[in-house]
């Protein structure tokens, strides 16, 4: 009872805090509403006992992934500059693109057959994982890694590119 309640908890956290993140007009508030979503979710994880994927959470994400954006933020931007709303067609387009996103993610968990109970466990334990984060073989996972930094380090430079404000001529 007491695990059921908490997930609940750190559920609304995440669900209250996501909304927060999209609909505040103010960019680095929403950076901060993005903390406390990755904050809950790596709740959530220490609630479920995986302490070294709450851990990686809490330092990549939640560590060093908003301090990244905020960083970004405060280079490229006022503090105290707001977000123009959205028009009434943009914000219809977007609702629906999110309906249609929630339907494909709801149409394929339960498309998905997930073996039972009587599947074998796998072995985790760190020096598996390590292997499989370093490793490009079979179950291996530093090329996507690597991947994603890149891809990560070209949007950063072209959200900066973007928002980089051109001096004023007189």
């Amino acid at each position: 009872m007491n695990n059921q309640l908490m997930f609940f908890i750190f559920a609304a956290l995440i669900l209250f805090f996501s909304v927060m993140t999209v609909v505040t007009r103010r960019i680095l508030r929403s950076a901060v509403f993005l903390l406390f979503v990755l904050l809950a979710t790596a709740g959530i994880y220490f609630m479920l006992s995986y302490t070294f994927l709450a851990a990686v959470q809490l330092t990549v994400y939640a560590g060093g992934i908003v301090v990244l954006i905020i960083f970004s933020i405060l280079l490229t931007s006022h503090i105290s500059e707001r977000a123009s709303m959205a028009g009434v067609l943009q914000a219809i387009f977007s609702g629906l693109v999110a309906l249609v996103g929630a339907g494909v993610t709801i149409y394929t968990i339960y498309s998905y057959s997930f073996k039972g109970s009587g599947a074998p466990a796998a072995t985790t334990n760190v020096k598996a994982i390590g292997n499989q984060l370093v490793s490009t073989g079979k179950d291996g996972y530093a090329l996507p890694f690597e991947v994603i930094s890149v891809l990560l380090l070209a949007a950063m430079i072209g959200a900066i590119v973007v928002a980089r404000k051109e001096p004023k001529q007189d």
